[in-house]
């Protein structure tokens, strides 16, 4: 294992390892998910797992919680050797994991999703409602949390379901916490309050496993770091004496020198034109132009309503005024299908909910909505719908093992290129891409950079929604700013800072067009 360490650093002796994994090794019938790793977690101390889509990372934090069981190597906490025979067994030894999708119940209330399967009971046997809901009270108010512990889960934001989750794994007095993309939902203010806590975990001597895409996140609240890259650990060491670049020539193998490689493409003629588009309730009076060949990158902070009107481009909703034009004709879109006909595609944010049908191989995902292109009298042909998946698949270098495999078994960033496979089998004029590297490792980023740089030159016209501002920056040609529902301007790519994009959408600048 390759330790990037600091002569200064190894001179403190960490503590002793609350939970220590040594040579862990993970074999599914042909693969090898995960091979002789070792990776030690400390009393106070985040450690940030690191490492690409399919690296490993999801398969350990399976074996850490139970679900999985090693094929070889030994987990001990405290020193001693444990194993873990489910779910149940982790918990009980104080592991607890909080993913990015918090696995709770809508149905329930908030007591109950905190105290699910450990509720306190009375003499007689009965859960004792009073103490449950005051307890959960009491864990709620020690992570600053206004939540009544009697509504139900359903009622809740994504931030506050994952103080329920947090309070739940304090509910059974975890001492190992994971937390798994804990923060790709949320807002920045969210995350700083989420970050308070964790610091007020470290404070109480939680060992605390953070996963995360974001190097920045990882900078701010871990210590240490491990490594994955095909299934092993191959660095670790202190952030405070490493290098981002170094992390990432770890991931990946390689250097990435350039994470946004746009190609320079001169924009054409206009091919999508809004003029006066209003919603009732999200966004009002918009007007753009997007030309052929051109990225227009949409930026604004969360509520800006960039994903409303895009969805509403896109025929999700209905908006109540203004007008659409490609490539100078009118068009009405009442629904998707009258996008599509159009000539405009969306690519949703969060793909596995709204843009695939996880249980359904990747050929019928990616010919989906191309099926007059693949049936004869009303019959699918299923050789036709192979070789159009193919034809896409070999295009954005899709990896996986067959084209029958479900594509919920692919990673976030293989899903994402179904995704717009899919939609590229229709030969649009927009592609509509809303958060396009949400949840989607640094190696894989550069690779759908690239391709979306090679989609522009050869023509098509873009539209990039993100709230990370190097992406904005690196690969827009233009960058349309909103704030609160409104157009705050639209900026060439000459010139543009984050200070200048920060500035126009908390609505500290003057409002430009180009």
């Amino acid at each position: 294992m390759m330790a990037l360490q600091h002569p200064v650093a190894e001179e403190r002796a960490p503590p002793p390892a609350v939970l220590e994994m040594r040579g862990i090794s993970q074999i599914f019938p042909g693969v090898k998910a995960l091979d002789g790793v070792d990776i030690a977690l400390y009393p106070g101390t985040v450690t940030a797992l690191i490492g690409e889509n399919g690296a490993g990372k999801s398969t350990l934090v399976k074996i850490l919680t139970g679900i999985y069981r090693p094929t070889e190597g030994e987990i001990r906490i405290d020193g001693s050797p444990v194993t873990f025979a489910d779910a149940q067994a982790a918990i009980d030894a104080g592991v607890t994991a909080i993913h990015q999708e918090t696995v709770l119940f809508d149905e329930l209330t908030v007591a109950e999703n905190i105290f699910l399967g450990h509720a306190p009971r009375t003499r007689i046997g009965t859960i004792d409602w009073t103490t449950m809901n005051r307890r959960a009270r009491d864990l709620l108010r020690s992570l600053e949390s206004t939540i009544e512990p009697t509504i139900r889960l359903k009622d809740l934001s994504i931030a506050q379901r994952h103080l329920v989750a947090i309070s739940r794994a304090l509910s059974i007095e975890a001492r190992i916490v994971i937390m798994d993309e804990p923060t790709a939902a949320l807002s920045r203010k969210e995350i700083d309050d989420l970050f308070r806590i964790v610091r007020d975990l470290k404070r109480q001597g939680k060992a605390i496993l953070f996963i995360s895409h974001k190097f920045d996140e990882v900078y701010e609240i871990a210590e240490n770091y491990v490594v994955f890259r095909d299934g092993k650990a191959v660095g670790q060491g202190v952030l405070a004496s490493t290098a981002q670049d170094d992390i990432v020539r770890l991931m990946v193998g390689r250097t990435v020198a350039d994470a946004f490689p746009k190609l320079a493409v001169a924009p054409g003629a206009p091919v999508l034109e809004v003029s006066g588009y209003c919603h009732p309730t999200e966004f009002r009076d918009i007007s753009f132009t997007l030309h052929r060949g051109e990225i227009l990158g949409v930026y604004g902070l969360i509520g800006a309503g960039r994903s409303e009107l895009c969805q509403a481009l896109f025929g999700i909703t209905a908006p109540t005024s203004g007008t659409v034009q490609i490539e100078g004709r009118p068009v009405t879109i009442r629904s998707p299908r009258d996008a599509i006909r159009a000539g405009i595609v969306y690519v949703p944010e969060e793909r596995g909910r709204h843009g695939l049908a996880l249980p359904m191989p990747i050929f019928q995902n990616m010919t989906l909505p191309s099926l007059g292109r693949t049936s004869r009298v009303g019959f699918l042909r299923l050789a036709d719908e192979f070789s159009l998946a193919r034809k896409y698949a070999e295009r954005l270098d899709l990896r996986a093992a067959a084209l029958s495999v479900p594509v919920g078994t692919l990673s976030g960033g293989n899903q994402q290129k179904v995704v717009i496979g899919k939609w590229l089998a229709t030969q649009p004029k927009v592609i509509i891409l809303d958060e396009p590297t949400k949840g989607i490792d640094i190696g894989s980023k550069a690779a759908v950079h690239a391709f979306i740089s090679e989609l522009a030159a050869e023509g098509l016209s873009i539209v990039m929604i993100s709230s990370e501002l190097p992406e904005i920056l690196g690969m827009s040609d233009r960058v349309m700013v909103m704030k609160e529902g409104l157009l705050a301007g639209i900026h060439p790519r000459a010139g543009l800072t984050p200070e200048t994009l920060v500035r126009a959408a908390t609505g500290n600048t003057v409002r430009m067009t180009a």
